[in-house]
């Protein structure tokens, strides 16, 4: 994982909409590696490798820091998401190494979320709710990721304080095939707005799924039918057209 050193890491950016399908909510950065010779590899081809060894806090630091640098210059002040892994959280002070990086770039606090899957509370239970209440207490936003595919994700949304919660696109991708998990969507968003959160549904790819979420009253989606993941510059320009038109609508 010498791409750190060399400078081939990058971020693109999915953005999550409102559930029109319309208005950008927030982004989520999801890091990318230039290699030199296999070309641009998704997270998946490295995060692994890099979560056996230290590498991954310097991988993990660098995308927060990265991010919150990014979000500072956009044109829309919303959200950007970052996902946390386990391996980060239990090897490293994380709660110190994202008030530098706020502190670094100057990016508001309730800007940055992070997104922690149930591996994370599995590994040290106390430590995990120790560490989120700090989190909490810097003021960022903290998103439990991959809902409902774990064993006891009711339980960690009573105990560890989440502001929002992910549905795994498993469930999402079935909307319309399978009217099981459907109804496990729908119990997902009805926990959601029960608790205070906000629920986002991710890999929503057709027009149907879009509707049926619509309809379920889900507050964010993502997905590929909406916008695929892009770079920094592209992102620019979709939040700038979505000034453009929101200064229109309020002046006419």
């Amino acid at each position: 994982l010498e791409g750190i050193g060399r400078d081939e890491l990058v971020l693109h950016y999915q953005p999550r909409f409102k559930v029109d399908g319309v208005t950008v909510a927030s982004v989520e950065a999801l890091v990318r590696w230039r290699h030199p010779r296999l070309g641009l590899l998704p997270p998946d081809r490295f995060i692994a490798l890099a979560e056996e060894s230290e590498l991954i806090v310097l991988l993990g630091n660098w995308v927060i820091r990265e991010a919150c640098t990014k979000a500072k210059a956009w044109p829309l002040e919303i959200m950007v998401s970052v996902n946390m892994s386990p391996a980060q959280f239990s090897r490293s002070d994380v709660v110190h190494d994202v008030a530098e990086a706020l502190r670094h770039t100057g990016l508001a606090a309730h800007r940055l979320e992070l997104e922690i899957t149930e591996n994370v509370m599995l590994n040290d239970v106390e430590g995990a709710l120790q560490t989120m209440n700090s989190l909490k207490e810097l003021g960022v936003r903290l998103n439990m990721d991959d809902f409902g595919t774990g064993y006891s994700s009711l339980g960690y949304l009573r105990t560890y304080p989440f502001d929002s919660i992910k549905i795994d696109k498993r469930f999402v991708q079935s909307l319309g095939k399978s009217a099981s998990d459907r109804s496990v969507v729908q119990a997902i968003i009805n926990l959601g707005n029960a608790m205070g959160m906000t629920v986002t549904a991710e890999g929503v790819e057709t027009a149907e799924q879009l509707a049926l979420l619509n309809d379920d009253q889900c507050h964010e989606v993502q997905g590929f039918l909406l916008s695929r993941p892009v770079d920094n510059d592209v992102l620019v320009q979709i939040m700038r057209r979505q000034r453009a038109n929101t200064a229109t609508e309020s002046s006419g």
